[in-house]
């Protein structure tokens, strides 16, 4: 009774592998049938909507919280122009402000400046129409920026007497990149929200006769490279 037992096992298991095998290729046969019309109906969409898709109008909320809640900050807007529902070319710009006063060094910092960026934004969705969009972009920043610099007079340890240190109307410029990922989502007619997640490097830069800056107007306090990022109001016209 043992052999034909495993006989019957064999027979049943080289019938079930056959049955798997045999559906492998229709499955994969629905699953590219079923991509290419979903290729072909996005191509046929794409084809006949216009090259100009309209303008978006925004503007961040992250840096006017920053500036209520702390001794900087930034008011920042933007433009950005929707081409297929591909291509965002984008303009920024904003005014920058801080007023810091270190209470450990009693030096204070402060300055008012305007900066803008332009760039572009690529949206990578595999549907490129829908109304969750997810882009990755850059963006080239500039400002040309004042500020005024003082401390209480220094000591000299030598000599004796003081020294002032202080300075105003110090002129400085930054030039930086920002590379980002960001998203937005129709959320009512043509109000949109979205996030941006930016890494910013400074390109060039002049500090000033003073040779440091407590905080540059659109890029943020000093250093070399920062992380930043938006939440953007979004208004489609």
């Amino acid at each position: 009774m043992m052999p034909h037992k495993r006989i019957s096992t064999f027979i049943l298991r080289s019938i079930v592998f056959s049955l798997v095998v045999f559906s492998m290729p229709q499955a994969y046969a629905q699953t590219s049938k079923k991509e290419a019309q979903e290729k072909l109906r996005l191509k046929q969409i794409d084809d006949s909507i216009p090259w100009f898709r309209g303008i978006q109008v925004k503007a961040d909320l992250v840096g006017l919280v920053q500036k209520l809640v702390s001794d900087y900050g930034q008011y920042e807007a933007g433009v950005r122009v929707n081409l297929k529902d591909k291509y965002f070319p984008t303009i920024e710009l904003g005014l920058g402000k801080a007023d810091h006063n270190d209470i450990v060094t009693q030096i204070s910092y402060k300055t008012s400046a305007p900066y803008g960026k332009i760039g572009a934004d690529f949206n990578i969705m595999k549907n490129k129409h829908d109304i969750y969009r997810v882009y990755v972009g850059f963006r080239y920043g500039y400002t040309s920026f004042k500020f005024d610099v003082d401390h209480p007079d220094m000591i000299d340890p030598v000599w004796g007497g003081t020294t002032p240190f202080t300075g105003h109307n110090i002129k400085a410029n930054y030039h930086w990149m920002e590379l980002l990922a960001s998203i937005d989502a129709k959320i009512w007619g043509p109000v949109h929200m979205g996030w941006s997640a930016r890494y910013k490097r400074r390109l060039h830069y002049n500090n000033g006769e003073l040779g440091n800056v407590w905080y540059v107007p659109g890029f943020g306090k000093q250093g070399s490279t920062r992380l930043g990022g938006t939440f953007d109001i979004i208004i489609e016209l």
